[in-house]
């Protein structure tokens, strides 16, 4: 889904640069000042299945959904159907799974309820002052260096590529550019070209997600895909990367608040930065303005995303990430499935603005 860019103004003394549409970028030497968006929010969310079984016959139902986080905040959750389920781990993934059998004619809801208070996170600093460099990350963290800097293939195509010949190609030209070996800078340059070098766009028909290689030959992607390929550029120089998989909320004129299946990355750049060294980074903005999309979306995950999946960098992490409801049923019998996806009791508890100093400080401002 496409994440939306925030208004930015200018502050002069006490004048304000009218406000125009799209994106505006400081000419002066003063502090950028975004409009004021909400950085803490509370609502509840319900999400899953609603399975029908109709007609003769056995039934069986499998399903495995994710139990959710925020960056920073406190989620709570209940089950929608409290029976025949456990609370499983997955790749280093904590889900609530159902595996239901029967004969009758019967309905039910697979899925979780959760009360959410998530507030908005970044990183104040954009200069990268306490990354690591690239080269001491594989003696500092191996463990992160040996899941988070390889291919990752579905079985049928190979989703991350670092190795690809055109993305490492790419990668170590921006390495070259960047003259630092700063593993935060070398995400935020890669980052930049990745703005300035694709286009956010959504499949047509719900199609599936694209291979890294695929995506970098069209330039353009949806979420997945450019997440993948950023996650790739970031992994051929030498900076770990995974992805995030959850909701995304934002607000529809017709619908109201709503929150569509989302994902998004997190790079490694270690030291004190983020949490244990990783750091957000949102690929699905479509603003043209480089200096917009570092301010606002670079080392930065808003409250509106909900967390349900974090990569633990295997080949089964994409295919679990990937994998959604099983159902198996025999002649005379009928299963209808229907996605839950409901945002209720939202609420704005605080407003800030984004302010951006000239030596490249962030925060958010009352």
């Amino acid at each position: 889904m496409k994440n939306k860019n925030l208004i930015p103004i200018l502050t002069i003394v006490l004048l304000l640069v009218p406000i125009f549409s799209g994106c505006i970028d400081s000419f002066l030497d003063f502090p950028t000042t975004y409009e004021a968006h909400p950085t803490k929010i509370s609502y509840t969310i319900r999400y899953g299945y609603n399975v029908t079984c109709t007609g003769t016959g056995k039934y069986t139902v499998t399903y495995d959904c994710g139990i959710p986080e925020v960056f920073q905040g406190i989620p709570s959750y209940h089950p929608l159907y409290a029976q025949d389920f456990e609370v499983v781990n997955l790749v280093n993934n904590s889900f609530l799974s159902w595996n239901i059998s029967g004969d009758d004619e019967t309905t039910f809801e697979l899925g979780i309820a959760a009360t959410v208070v998530a507030e908005s996170f970044l990183v104040s600093d954009l200069n990268g002052a306490d990354a690591v460099a690239v080269q001491e990350i594989s003696t500092l963290y191996p463990t992160v260096s040996k899941k988070y800097l390889q291919m990752q293939s579905n079985g049928s195509a190979r989703l991350i590529d670092p190795a690809n010949a055109n993305i490492k190609t790419i990668a170590q030209n921006v390495v070259e550019e960047a003259e630092t070996d700063n593993s935060f800078i070398l995400a935020k340059e890669l980052f930049i070209w990745l703005k300035e070098n694709t286009e956010y766009k959504i499949h047509k028909m719900g199609g599936s997600v694209q291979p890294a290689a695929v995506t970098l030959q069209k330039k353009t992607g949806d979420c997945d895909d450019l997440s993948f390929l950023y996650i790739s550029l970031c992994r051929a120089a030498g900076v770990p990367a995974r992805f995030i998989r959850g909701y995304l909320l934002s607000e529809e004129e017709s619908e109201g608040i709503i929150a569509t299946p989302h994902a998004w990355t997190e790079v490694f750049v270690g030291g004190s930065m983020g949490n244990d060294g990783w750091i957000p980074v949102e690929c699905a903005c479509d603003c043209d303005d480089a200096k917009v999309n570092i301010n606002q979306n670079f080392g930065v995950e808003n409250a509106y995303h909900l967390r349900l999946f974090i990569d633990d960098g295997s080949n089964e992490s994409m295919n679990v990430s990937l994998s959604g409801i099983l159902y198996s049923y025999g002649l005379g019998r009928t299963v209808d499935l229907v996605s839950i996806n409901e945002v209720e009791d939202y609420t704005v508890v605080e407003s800030k603005k984004l302010v951006v100093t000239k030596d490249n400080q962030r925060s958010y401002q009352s």
